[in-house]
């Protein structure tokens, strides 16, 4: 049957993740084909034009959104693949997670500060060798 899900009762986290991601692309796609269409001449009002143009746009994201994350047996295989993957992970702790950031941002600021020496070394060395010459001002 063609409205029946393939595969009902797995990768739910991961369809839904997916669905929901496509109905903010679709609400958002709509909302820019409203705007986009906003001054444009039909011969008829244009919110009658906006409106319906959002609305196939948002109708076709949501039919493509179901296809894909319901009924086409390749990509819900997928699905179900990737949370099961996903569900194998070993995650890292918070504290884990805090202390590789503060090494990060620790290196990040001593190499932006010996890259502050780098820089002024050679202005000074090509001041010194005249290839550079600074204004007073």
């Amino acid at each position: 049957m063609a409205l029946s899900i393939y595969k009902s009762g797995l990768g739910y986290w991961t369809r839904l993740g997916t669905a929901v991601a496509a109905g903010i692309l679709g609400t958002l796609g709509g909302y820019w084909l409203w705007e986009a269409l906003a001054g444009a001449e039909w011969g008829v009002p244009t919110v009658y034009v906006q409106s319906g143009a959002a609305l196939l746009l948002v109708t076709l994201v949501a039919i493509a959104a179901w296809w894909l994350v319901a009924v086409r047996p390749a990509s819900v295989d997928f699905f179900i693949a990737t949370e099961t993957e996903m569900k194998k992970v070993n995650w890292s702790s918070r504290r884990e997670v805090v202390g590789s950031s503060i090494v990060v941002i620790v290196v990040s600021l001593v190499l932006a500060g010996l890259c502050q020496l780098f820089d002024w070394g050679f202005f000074w060395l090509f001041q010194q060798l005249r290839v550079l010459q600074v204004d007073g001002g």
